[in-house]
């Protein structure tokens, strides 16, 4: 079946929630399979919309206005949720993101709660690392498979200018202490700002190498919440591709990318050509893999976003709070993801003019 997309639209519901624009989806119809055959089964799932560090790519000076206590999605809540998805609708993996999820004071149960629910389903963790050396310990303890780190720089002057807080030496701390718990294999991700850090790229890659991190450049998204984004100012993959190639000989990895985010690339030294690891480069602006999109988002207060950059949200927690049923929640879900868009948007010339609009949530009230 082809249905062609027009601008996204905010949805029409009926009194119940429900989007008749889904009435096309076929009965019986097993997954989170949307319109043009794609099939999500890697979940991600915020745990909150509060954050220590103000990163200049996402969040305003002053913070955002964060979410009521009774609004986040509670800890039962989050394991039924996980549940439906792996037990009903073919999830494999799970990623929880925020906000920052460490500020959760009941992260390390929620973990062993998934864990003890789910012992074979792959969680990982996206966080800022500040306050991860006094739980990587508790947290591999719990249940967790690996974890992501956001590292821009190793300047403290510039981490502090992009981040607003000077605490590099806390997030080195927590990529120490989650080596040293186990939870690898690390991955650390690193947004690249034009005339900030973007020549600290090669230096990055090279200490990411030698100690057995995967590195992953990610451009620059119009997620912000400041609206500052411009593709003119947003360091590109192709040039991120040609900083790195001024130090290390790249090549493209022979493994399958099957679906994920980052395109990764082996790293060679120029002189001999030894292999020094990989490099994942995430170009979802200028190189967008949205055709082979497998993920599923719930932001923190329990929305189905169908993708990063969606206008639309269907909200489940409504449901789990008024006696739905698993089957009711599953087939809302379904319902979701079958509406997913088939590309984001964007082209080549920027925003508004090209017909697409940024969402008016940024990335921490998302959920990476």
């Amino acid at each position: 079946m082809t249905v062609e997309l027009g601008m996204p639209q905010r949805r029409t519901t009926d009194p119940l929630g429900r989007d008749p624009r889904a009435a096309d989806r076929p009965a019986g119809l097993a997954g989170l399979v949307d319109r043009y055959g794609r099939v999500a089964t890697d979940m991600r799932l915020s745990l909150t919309d509060k954050c220590n560090l103000r990163c200049s790519y996402c969040m305003p000076a002053d913070g955002l206005p964060w979410l009521a206590k009774d609004a986040v999605l509670s800890a039962e809540e989050i394991v039924r949720i996980v549940g439906i998805g792996v037990h009903r609708l073919g999830v494999r993996e799970l990623r929880l993101t925020g906000g920052e999820p460490l500020v959760r004071a009941d992260l390390v149960e929620i973990i062993a709660a998934l864990r003890a629910a789910h012992p074979h389903l792959p969680i990982a963790l996206t966080t800022n690392a500040v306050g991860l050396d006094a739980k990587a310990a508790a947290l591999s303890g719990a249940g967790l498979t690996r974890i992501n780190i956001s590292l821009d720089t190793l300047h403290p002057e510039t981490f502090a200018k992009l981040a607003r807080r000077p605490f590099l030496d806390r997030v080195l701390a927590g990529i120490e202490a989650a080596d040293a718990a186990g939870l690898g294999p690390i991955k650390v991700n690193s947004v690249l700002m034009r005339g900030i850090n973007d020549a600290d790229a090669p230096a990055l890659l090279a200490w990411c190498l030698e100690r057995g991190y995967e590195l992953r450049f990610i451009e620059q998204m119009p997620l912000d919440a400041d609206h500052g984004w411009t593709r003119q100012g947003m360091v590109t993959a192709a040039e991120v591709r040609a900083i790195l190639s001024e130090r290390f000989r790249l090549a493209p990895d022979p493994r399958a990318r099957d679906g994920a985010p980052a395109e990764r690339f082996e790293v060679r030294r120029k002189d001999d050509d030894a292999a020094l690891g990989t490099v994942g480069i995430i170009a979802s602006v200028t190189e967008p893999f949205c055709s082979d999109c497998k993920r599923t988002r719930i932001t923190a207060e329990g929305k189905v976003m169908s993708c990063l950059f969606s206008h639309e949200e269907v909200d489940l927690r409504a449901l789990l709070r008024s006696g739905a049923s698993d089957e009711d929640v599953a087939q809302r879900w379904q319902e979701a993801m079958w509406l997913k868009p088939r590309a984001h948007g964007m082209d080549h010339t920027g925003l508004g003019a090209d017909g697409f609009t940024q969402p008016d949530r940024s990335m921490s009230a998302i959920g990476g």
